[in-house]
């Protein structure tokens, strides 16, 4: 009856975990109105770098006294272009001006402004700028919400006519510079949006006298500012590619010497440019549009250093640590690619040849295969490393690629020689274990202590994508669920059977915590992915198939997740909903279109154009058509550790699925891909080099005590499995007899100890280690003579 019952049970509890982990989250700064008057002054272009005492003395004054961050310019053009930022600073959306531009590049025409009545001003364009965003682009972004959101509002300069501009292209009152006197033109709306330059350029003396003249026109503007009120200092957008992070300054009551931050970004001293638009909105206590924008509220957190040039560094480092992180990024993963490639080409003929009678000429010398081993493992290790390796300012260097290289290539070589010398390795699965652990300790560390290595790093998430600036990145989602449930199935296979489920969920559920909790990982999609791969995991933990019933049972679980986090969600009010309740809400008032549309477009994008997507491939290929044959040992290995092989199948359950819902395509899969795939053929290569040992149950056990002779574990039909031939694999755990060796009867021998896959200690830790470094899969052999055969070594080798 227990047994009938377990998938239940086992899907209950993880999805009261997942439920759990998904439904609480932070406490959010409650946005409050804190002024009467509003001013947004935009400066194209400005970087936190152009900022100093010399050059830009009122900007640095009101650095010190207000608040600061790093400004994320993303729109839904890349590069975001002047008049681009302008326009999604209006929105409240990613938006995009339309009409002809050059690749990567801006329209050369500047915006026409007309001036009828000497008050305010129209844009004639404005109206075909609506129907582009609205038909033309994913966002369904509504040029000038901004402006329609107040009663009133004051445009100085062109670009800030584009932001302040009514959907219908009517600005209400418009100067085309600062006038001699601007207070009753600042003060005359309650919101005022100004232009106040560009800064543009490579030339630093060029930069300077840019940001200069810019700072002065902001003077004006901070000595006629009304009173009560918010001024907003932004470098709206990028000038040329490649895209930086920009200036954020926030000055006013309420505001004194903080970091800026944002419910759409989560980390101190980062914001967005749609942020701008609800920051200015609820600071005057104006009601939010009905289609909300894309950005939230700003608001202040404590923890800025006093010192404010050392503020500053923070946010230009972090500018600096992006534009080295895009460039060195996409070089890793393509190196990392090929390499595995490699590796996998270089393991097919030790895998032929893995056996102990593999052809007259005898299996592949043992010090070949444990060079391969070692480089298996260190192949595993190098996105963990790559990661660690941020932990070191490469990018501060004059060559920070050769510099992240050299660190990487030192934090591998010290992991691989960890795992080579941690007790235990010389067990089928020592490594395995080893090196899940490792990843699993290194990416959990990370999240646990604010993410840190995964912003901005080379395998992380860059504050320029505008994507995500806490929690997880789509490569640590799929290292981490395959670390965890590789090490879930590590721990579940050293205990007995009955309890193998409980060992998978309840590592799992940790697991699941981690990814989905808004305070560690922040990956509602990913934690579903992972509550279904843990739930697969679990029920084939003991042995058997992935049947169609508890390949549902998994499927009920994720589901299960998803509808209790999308309830939990949308009972917040909206302003406070995550992702998944937005999504909903936008099905129900009929804009979910423009979700599906991006994440199917994100999907094909990211599957064509990444290199995780060849790994993903490669490694695919390599089980298929090499580890899952019968010469390839990853059938036996199955057979022999059930708890393994459902691990395997979890991971790959979450990753596909956690890939394709985040819009991620293959890129959660390939980086799982990256520590799965050469561990499945380390061990694949020490179960074939033991495919001759052979193991008899201890005498007076039987199949009555949960052992079957076959040694299986009882995951065969004789132990009560699902398996057709026992220990959950087609093989089962059955040492088959090699064909030079005589019958099992004419060899007596002490009896072993108990088998593998039902021992209640390490199955992976024989006696004696053999040349390639490894020991025997099971107990103490029974030795065999060989006996010459005329058989190709190939023969033998698929026999």
């Amino acid at each position: 009856m227990l047994r009938r019952i377990a998938p239940a049970l086992l899907t209950v509890l993880v999805v009261a975990l997942g439920v759990t982990a998904l439904a609480a989250r932070p406490p959010q700064g409650i946005p409050r109105r804190t002024a009467d008057f509003v001013v947004l002054a935009g400066i194209a272009g400005l970087r936190w770098e152009d900022v100093d005492p010399q050059s830009t003395p009122t900007l640095w004054r009101m650095a010190r006294d207000g608040s600061i961050g790093s400004l994320s310019v993303r729109s839904a053009h890349r590069p975001t272009c002047p008049v681009d930022g302008w326009l999604t600073l209006g929105a409240g959306s990613f938006a995009a001006w339309n009409g002809s531009r050059p690749p990567d590049g801006c329209p050369p025409a500047g915006v026409v402004v007309e001036q009828p009545d000497g008050i305010g001003a129209n844009l004639p364009d404005q109206e075909s700028v609506v129907q582009h965003n609205q038909q033309r682009l994913s966002w369904g972004a509504m040029p000038g919400s901004l402006s329609e959101s107040v009663r009133c509002s004051v445009a100085v300069g062109p670009g800030a006519a584009v932001a302040a501009a009514r959907p219908f292209g009517r600005v209400d009152r418009y100067a085309a510079a600062l006038p001699v006197d601007p207070r009753t033109l600042l003060g005359s709306c309650v919101l005022s949006i100004v232009d106040l330059g560009t800064v543009e350029g490579d030339d630093p003396a060029q930069r300077a006298s840019q940001a200069r003249a810019a700072d002065a026109q902001l003077a004006r503007v901070l000595a006629a500012r009304p009173p009560r009120s918010l001024v907003l200092v932004a470098g709206i957008s990028d000038t040329a590619q490649p895209s930086r992070l920009h200036v954020a300054v926030a000055d006013g009551p309420g505001w004194e010497r903080g970091w800026l931050t944002s419910a759409s970004t989560g980390r101190d001293g980062y914001l967005q440019l749609v942020d701008l638009a609800p920051t200015a909105l609820a600071a005057l206590g104006r009601p939010m549009p009905e289609r909300l924008f894309l950005g939230r509220p700003a608001v202040s957190t404590d923890g800025r250093p006093a010192d404010l040039a050392d503020a500053i560094s923070a946010p230009a480092d972090a500018d600096q640590e992006a534009a080295a992180q895009r460039t060195v990024s996409g070089r890793f993963f393509t190196l990392l690619a090929c390499v595995q490639v490699f590796l996998a080409l270089a393991i097919l003929p030790l895998l032929r040849r893995a056996r102990p009678h593999a052809g007259p000429t005898g299996p592949t010398p043992g010090r070949i295969v444990a060079v391969a081993e070692l480089l298996l493992v260190a192949a595993a290790l190098t996105v963990p490393a790559a990661l660690l390796a941020d932990a070191v300012p490469w990018w501060r260097g004059d060559h920070p690629g050769w510099l992240f290289a050299g660190i990487t290539a030192l934090l591998v070589a010290a992991g691989t020689a960890a795992v080579r010398f941690v007790p235990g390795y010389a067990g089928t699965l020592g490594p395995l274990g080893a090196v899940a652990g490792l990843t699993t300790l290194v990416v959990g560390m990370d999240v646990l202590t604010g993410a840190r290595l995964q912003l901005n790093g080379v395998v992380g998430y860059s504050a320029l994508q505008g994507g995500r600036y806490a929690g997880l990145s789509t490569v640590g989602l799929g290292v981490f669920l395959a670390g965890a449930l590789l090490a879930g199935g590590w721990f579940a296979q050293r205990v007995h059977r009955g309890w193998r489920p409980a060992v998978m969920v309840a590592v799992g559920g940790l697991a699941v915590v981690v990814v989905g909790s808004p305070y560690l990982g922040a990956d509602p999609v990913g934690a579903i992915a992972l509550t279904a791969g843990v739930s697969v995991a679990a029920v084939i933990s003991a042995g058997g198939w992935l049947t169609v019933s508890r390949l549902a049972w998994a499927a009920m679980a994720a589901l299960a997740v998803g509808i209790g986090f999308a309830v939990v969600d949308l009972r917040r009010s909206a302003a406070e909903r995550g992702s998944l309740g937005r999504f909903l809400s936008a099905l129900g008032d009929g804009t979910g279109g423009f979700t599906v549309h991006r994440s199917s477009t994100e999907n094909f994008e990211t599957l064509v154009n990444s290199p995780l997507t060849v790994l993903a491939l490669v490694g695919g290929l390599l089980v298929w058509f090499a580890l899952l044959q019968p010469w390839g040992g990853l059938m036996r290995l199955f057979g022999i550790y059930p708890a393994v092989r459902a691990a395997m199948a979890g991971t790959v359950v979450a990753a596909v699925l956690g890939g394709v819902l985040d819009g991620a395509a293959f890129d959660v899969l390939g980086a799982a891909a990256s520590l799965v795939v050469p561990m499945a053929a380390l061990a694949s290569l020490r179960v074939l080099g033991h495919a001759a040992d052979r193991t008899r149950p201890l005498p007076g056990r039987s199949r009555a005590d949960g052992v079957d002779e076959s040694g299986s574990g009882g995951a065969g039909p004789t132990g009560g499995g699902d398996g057709p031939t026992g220990g959950g694999g087609p093989l089962g755990a059955v040492h088959p007899r090699p064909i030079s060796g005589p019958p099992s009867g004419s060899v007596t021998a002490a009896a072993p100890p108990e088998t593998p896959d039902d021992s209640t200690t390490d199955a992976d830790d024989p006696a004696a280690p053999t040349a390639s470094g490894s020991t025997p899969d099971a107990a103490p052999t029974v030795p065999v003579p060989p006996r010459q055969v005329n058989r190709s070594s190939t023969e033998v080798a698929a026999s």
